[in-house]
Order: structure tokens, then C-alpha cells, then sequence
């Protein structure tokens, strides 16, 4: 298996290869994984993030000596864009099959990982899902596999579904608003109206549901992913006059929410979105300014404690021309490397074997925020991943909760302007 020792040697090795190609490097025998990200369209730079990630664990593992069992064997990553569009996902997925792939991770989007699944499943590959929140894609592969219409599971997970999600965020607000010594009780949920957004809200409405607390959701407001003007919609929430707005929401949509906020003057404790991958991008963090400041995400984050993981994200920072080392490289970082200990325990790239050895995943060497190793349960998703507060300070998302993984101390309500 991989251990923490070559993990940390892997890590170090990264910088020193971070500029050699993977092909050029390649000796002998080659593991090809195949990565599907968006790295064009309107998630073009959530894709790049998680490339790069890909493309440093990978650099990593090979400087690190390859997977020993396999007689030092390199990965070598077959590349896709997914251009943002589900169709182009799951054809792109299918090239990367036919074009030899012996595992998969990647997508991003809920709708285009929906969409490689049952491909995986088909063509009898792993499928590692590094980034999404969207719980029946597992569910439903691990029901047919329970009901025998097929033989056994090609799907799992690493991160946390949208039951976790839910659940976290209500813990998280309610234990932010008690140190905070303020009782909201008014709050406002938006969300994108795609396969993620509403998920995630089914998991926040349910989560909320289930723990009674002190605080009310008095509206709940849909609007497109592809939306150009959120103004009707802003509109609508600030009319429920919400203490705290709570949004799902994509990286465009993000800046058009917080653009309209401030439009129509909507005055509210905080914006604490119960977990979206649009309110911490680094070009959004640059271009909206003061607009972010103090906001909040209850998202998955990297676990910025760790020592390996700050040097990491110092690395990446360089190899990215100054981006931020957020959950998009992150997680698609530690995919890469629960591959690599598959692998490693595997012996083998038979895809029986490989399945043997992901049932039997326990990865403590990951880099992002959780409660445990990396495991797979009985749905092939990880109990052990969680989420984590962070919050835009000085330009920069930080860990505000809870108190074991925090950074700095939250702001909160935020200041009048």
C-alpha cells in the first residue's frame, strides 16, 4: 500500500519533476488513468484546477518510484476536456475507454459524472469519483448490483454526498451563530436548478427538517445554471426579508447573485452558502473584491493543518500562475493517489483485483478535511469525508470551523458598510 512515508516523499518529489512531461518520463510499464475535466467552457477554471491536481499526483507517484508491485510502473494520464457539456463528458470518457484507460476519475460536473457511470460500468473500469455531491450515482449503481443486474460495483466515491452536506451545514450555522452570540431566524435558500443544486437543497431542506433548529428557511428560490440575470430572483429573496441568504450556486452565477445583492441594496447578516463550488474561485475572489468579503461556504475544503498539504498548496500556487489550492485540485490530488494504493495492494491491473482492493480501501494519507481514512461503504461512497467552514478574508477563503480545523477566527454577522 502507499504509506505516509512515501506519500510525503511522493509530495516532495513533485516540485522537482513539476516541469518534466509524464509521456517523456515513461519507462516500461505504464498504467494508463484517464482524467475527464472541464477545462473550456463556463467551469473552465474549476477544470483546470483539478488537471493540474491530476497532473502533480501523478508526477508525484512516478518520482516517488511508480507503484512497486507492479514493477515500478508509471501512471500515465489520458487527458479529456469535457467542454462543460454532458455529452461531450461521457463521449470523452469513452474515447479515454477505448483508448486503453485502466481507471477513471474526473467530470465534476454531477450531470456529467451521472452521465460516465453506467459507461464505467459497462466496460468494466474503475471509476474513482473525485468531485460529486449527488448521492443517487452510487445509490443506483450499488442498488443494480444488489438486485443482480450486474455481477459487482465500478463506481465509488471519495466525496461527500449531499446527505453530508446538508447535515454539516445545519451543525455548522447553528454552532457559528452560537459563538457568534446572534440568533438569526430568517433564512433563504437559492440554488441552481441543476442535478447538483437540487440535491444539494433536497439535503439542506431534509438536514434542516430533521434537527429543528432555531432558524426558519422561509423561502427556497430556484433559477437556471445558464442564468445571464439573477435580478427577479434577488428581488424574491430580499422581499422574505432573510437574515441569511443561503445560496447554491455555480462560479458565473455566483458573481451575478453577489453583483445583485449589492445592486438592491440587500442587507443581511451573512451570504453562508450550505456548500456550492462557486464562492471561492480565485479570479471571482479578484474580480468581486469587497462584493465576497465575508462570505461564507460550508464546502469540502483541504486540510490546511497538514504539513504535506501546505506544501502542496505552495507548489500549486507556482505550477498555476497564482491560483488558490482549493477542493477542486485538491480532491482530484487525493483520487489519484487512492488509485495509486489500489494499485499498489492490487498487484495488478485485472479489473476484478482492482475492485478487490478498493473494497479494502483504508488511505490515511489524503489532503483534504475528513473524519477518518479513506474507506468505502456498502453504496461505494467515503463516510469519512466531510466538509468544513471557510470564509473569504482579506481576499483570501480561509477555515473559519469547526474550531479542530480552523485557521483564523469568522467574522460574523458581517460588518455594516
Amino acid at each position: 500500500m502507499i504509506t505516509r512515508r512515501m506519500f510525503l516523499g511522493a509530495a516532495a518529489a513533485s516540485a522537482a519533476v513539476a516541469t518534466v512531461p509524464i509521456a517523456s518520463r515513461a519507462q516500461g510499464k505504464t498504467i494508463k488513468i484517464g482524467v475527464i475535466s472541464p477545462v473550456t467552457g463556463a467551469l473552465a477554471e474549476v477544470g483546470q484546477d483539478c488537471r493540474l491536481g491530476a497532473q502533480m499526483a501523478a508526477e508525484a507517484i512516478n518520482a516517488a518510484g511508480g507503484i512497486r508491485s507492479q514493477g515500478g510502473a508509471r501512471l500515465e494520464l489520458l487527458l479529456a476536456d469535457s467542454q462543460t457539456k454532458p455529452d461531450v463528458a461521457r463521449a470523452e470518457a469513452d474515447r479515454l475507454l477505448s483508448s486503453g484507460a485502466q481507471m477513471l476519475t474526473g467530470a465534476f460536473h454531477s450531470a456529467h459524472v451521472a452521465g460516465i457511470a453506467p459507461l464505467a460500468q459497462q466496460r468494466r473500469v474503475p471509476y474513482i469519483i473525485d468531485i460529486s455531491a449527488a448521492d443517487a450515482i452510487t445509490a443506483n449503481v450499488a442498488k443494480s448490483v444488489r438486485e443482480g443486474q450486474q455481477k459487482q460495483q465500478f463506481v465509488y466515491r471519495i466525496f461527500p454526498g449531499s446527505a453530508t452536506f446538508g447535515r454539516n451545514a445545519v451543525r455548522y450555522m447553528t454552532e457559528i451563530f452560537r459563538e457568534a452570540g446572534v440568533s438569526p431566524k430568517r433564512v433563504v435558500v437559492m440554488y441552481t436548478n441543476d442535478l447538483f443544486g437540487k440535491t444539494a437543497t433536497e439535503g439542506f431542506l431534509a438536514a434542516h427538517k430533521a434537527a429543528a433548529p432555531a432558524f426558519e428557511i422561509v423561502d427556497v428560490i430556484p433559477y437556471p445554471e445558464t442564468a445571464v440575470d439573477l435580478s427577479t430572483e434577488v428581488s424574491r429573496a430580499k422581499a422574505a426579508k432573510p437574515d441569511v441568504l443561503a445560496p447554491f450556486t455555480r462560479p458565473a452565477t455566483a458573481i451575478l447573485l453577489l453583483d445583485e445583492l449589492v445592486k438592491q441594496r440587500v442587507d443581511v447578516m451573512g451570504v453562508m452558502s450550505p456548500g456550492a463550488p462557486g464562492l471561492y474561485e480565485t479570479k471571482q475572489i479578484e474580480q468581486l473584491k469587497e462584493r465576497i468579503e465575508y462570505v461564507m461556504d460550508l464546502t469540502v475544503w483541504p486540510n490546511m493543518r497538514l504539513p504535506q498539504t501546505q506544501k502542496l498548496a505552495a507548489e500549486y500556487v507556482k505550477r498555476s500562475g497564482g491560483r488558490n489550492f482549493d477542493a477542486s485540485a485538491a480532491y482530484t490530488y487525493e483520487a489519484l493517489l487512492v488509485m495509486a494504493d489500489v494499485l499498489e495492494r492490487a498487484g495488478s491491473t485485472d479489473p476484478d483485483a482492482l475492485i478487490a482492493a478498493i473494497r479494502k480501501t483504508s488511505f490515511a494519507g489524503g489532503v483534504t478535511t475528513a473524519t477518518g481514512p479513506v474507506i468505502f461503504n456498502e453504496l461505494g461512497d467515503n463516510p469519512n469525508a466531510s466538509t468544513a467552514a471557510i470564509q473569504i478574508l482579506g481576499g483570501k477563503p480561509r477555515v473559519v470551523w469547526p474550531r479542530e480545523a480552523a485557521e483564523v477566527k469568522f467574522v460574523f454577522p458581517r460588518p455594516k458598510v
